[in-house]
C-alpha cells in the first residue's frame, strides 16, 4: 500500500506493508536474524550454564571480575539499554555472556543479531554478489536492528573498507543510542581512535573487564600461569626451609632468618600489601618467595612467579613481528596479576627502557595495592629512587633484611669437617 501524501513528502510514492501484515513480517524478520546469527548453534550458552564464580583454581580477584561481568550482563539482558563492552583475554567467558544476552533477548521477542565482527563484514561483502538483498538493505538492517551483539571485535582484517563500515555502523548506533553489546580482547589503546572515543563514553557505555585466564588453556604444562617459572621451583616449600639452628648463627642473623620465615608464612595465608626480602645472595630469599608461591598454588591460586630479567625479556619478545601477543596485553597481564612475585630485582640490565617499565609496573601495583613479593640483593639505597620510595612506604610494604650468611658457606664448612 502507499500513503496518500503530497509530492515531496518522505513517504510519497513509497510502498509500505499493510498494518494487517505487520506481525507476519516482524516474525519473518526475527527468524531471518536468528538464522543469520546462528544462535541455534549457541543455544547452550545461557546464564544458567555460565559459572558466575569461575572455575576452581583461579584467584579471588579473577573470580570477582567474572561474577561482576555475569551480574552486569544479566542486568543488561533484562533491560537492554545503552552499550555493554565486555573486555578480556581469550577464553575468559566474554562470548558466553554475549550469547546469553542474545538468547534471552530472542526468547523475549526482541529482534537480535549476533555476529562475530569478521562474519559481519563477510556478510556485507557477500551482498555485492547476490540477488537476495542489496548491500544497502543489509547495511541498514544491521545498523538499525533493535539489539546488535558483536563478538570478537578486533579480530577482523584492518582494511580501510572494514574500518569505515564498522565506524558507520557503530557511529549510527551511538548517535541513536541503540542497544549494543561488544566483546573484545583488545585494550582500549589498541582500538581505532574514532571508535575508542565512543567506547569511552560513560553515559552510554558500561565497560567490564574480565581478568580470568583462558579456560581452554589457563595454565602451562606445569599447572602454572604461562609466564611463571614456578614449575621449576617446586622443591622450595616452608617444610624444607632451614632455620639453620644447628649452625649456631649469631643471634642477629638467626633472628632475621626466623622473622623472615614467619612473615612469609603469614603472607602466604593472607596475601596483602607488599613483602620484600633483602640481603646477600644465597641466604634463603628466593626459597621463601617460592615457598609462598607454592603454598598459594596448593590452595588453587597459582601466582605469577618470575625473575625480573625474564619478565623484561617477556615484554621485549612482544616486539617481535612473529609474537602472538601484543606488548599492551602482556604488560597488562603482569601488572594486574592477583599475586606477583618478583625474584632478583637488581639483576636486570639498567637501561632507560628497563627502568621505565619497572617503574610503570611498580607504580601501578602500588596505587592498586596489589599483593606483591620482591626479593633483592641490592642495598635499598642502590635501588632506583622511584621504586625505592614505594618499597619503603610502611603503610603498604614490610621489608625483611636477612643478614644470615649464604647457605653454601655452611655447606663448605660441613664438607671440610
Amino acid at each position: 500500500m502507499r500513503f496518500d501524501v503530497e509530492p515531496g513528502h518522505p513517504l510519497f510514492g513509497r510502498a509500505v506493508p499493510c498494518v494487517c501484515r505487520h506481525d507476519t513480517l516482524e516474525q519473518r524478520r526475527r527468524k531471518r536474524l536468528f538464522a543469520m546469527s546462528h544462535l541455534d548453534e549457541l543455544g547452550h550458552l545461557t546464564f544458567e550454564t555460565f559459572q558466575p564464580r569461575g572455575r576452581i583454581g583461579i584467584g579471588p580477584q579473577q573470580a570477582a571480575s567474572i561474577e561482576a561481568a555475569y551480574n552486569t550482563a544479566k542486568q543488561f539482558a533484562a533491560n537492554p539499554q545503552g552499550w555493554l563492552l565486555l573486555m578480556g583475554g581469550y577464553g575468559c567467558g566474554k562470548t558466553h555472556l554475549a550469547a546469553a544476552i542474545a538468547n534471552q533477548a530472542v526468547s523475549q521477542g526482541m529482534p537480535t543479531l549476533f555476529l562475530t565482527v569478521p562474519d559481519l563484514l563477510d556478510f556485507l561483502r557477500s551482498a555485492y554478489n547476490t540477488q537476495d538483498a542489496t548491500f544497502e538493505a543489509r547495511f541498514e538492517e544491521i545498523r538499525q536492528v533493535p539489539l546488535l551483539v558483536l563478538d570478537d571485535f578486533g579480530t577482523q582484517s584492518a582494511t580501510p573498507w572494514a574500518q569505515e563500515k564498522l565506524f558507520q555502523i557503530l557511529n549510527f548506533r551511538y548517535i541513536n543510542r541503540l542497544p549494543t553489546v561488544i566483546t573484545t580482547n583488545l585494550m582500549l589503546s589498541e582500538i581505532e581512535p574514532r571508535l575508542r572515543s565512543r567506547l569511552q563514553d560513560p553515559e552510554l557505555v558500561t565497560r567490564v573487564h574480565i581478568q580470568a585466564p583462558d579456560y581452554r588453556r589457563p595454565m602451562d604444562d606445569t599447572g602454572h600461569p604461562e609466564l611463571s617459572t614456578l614449575g621449576l621451583m617446586g622443591k622450595y616449600t616452608f617444610g624444607n626451609f632451614s632455620l639453620r639452628e644447628d649452625e649456631h648463627l649469631p643471634r642477629r642473623d638467626a633472628e632475621s632468618l626466623r622473622k623472615a620465615f614467619e612473615a612469609a608464612r603469614a603472607f602466604a595465608e593472607n596475601p596483602q600489601g607488599w613483602l620484600i626480602f633483602t640481603g646477600p645472595y644465597g641466604n634463603g630469599k628466593t626459597h621463601l618467595a617460592a615457598a609462598i608461591a607454592n603454598y598459594r598454588a596448593g590452595l588453587g591460586y597459582p601466582p605469577l612467579f618470575v625473575v625480573v630479567p625474564d619478565l623484561l625479556d617477556h615484554l621485549r619478545a612482544t616486539f617481535n613481528p612473529n609474537s602472538t601477543t601484543t606488548y599492551d596485553r602482556r604488560f597488562e597481564e603482569i601488572r594486574t596479576a592477583p599475586l606477583l612475585i618478583l625474584d632478583d630485582l637488581g639483576t636486570q640490565a639498567t637501561t632507560p627502557w628497563a627502568r621505565e617499565k619497572l617503574y610503570q609496573l611498580f607504580n601501578y601495583r602500588y596505587n592498586a595495592e596489589l599483593p606483591t613479593v620482591i626479593t633483592t640483593a641490592l642495598p635499598m639505597e642502590e635501588i632506583d629512587a622511584r621504586l625505592r620510595s614505594r618499597m619503603l612506604d610502611t603503610r603498604l610494604s614490610k621489608i625483611h633484611l636477612i643478614t644470615a650468611p649464604p647457605y653454601y658457606n655452611a655447606m663448605r664448612k660441613r664438607r671440610r669437617g
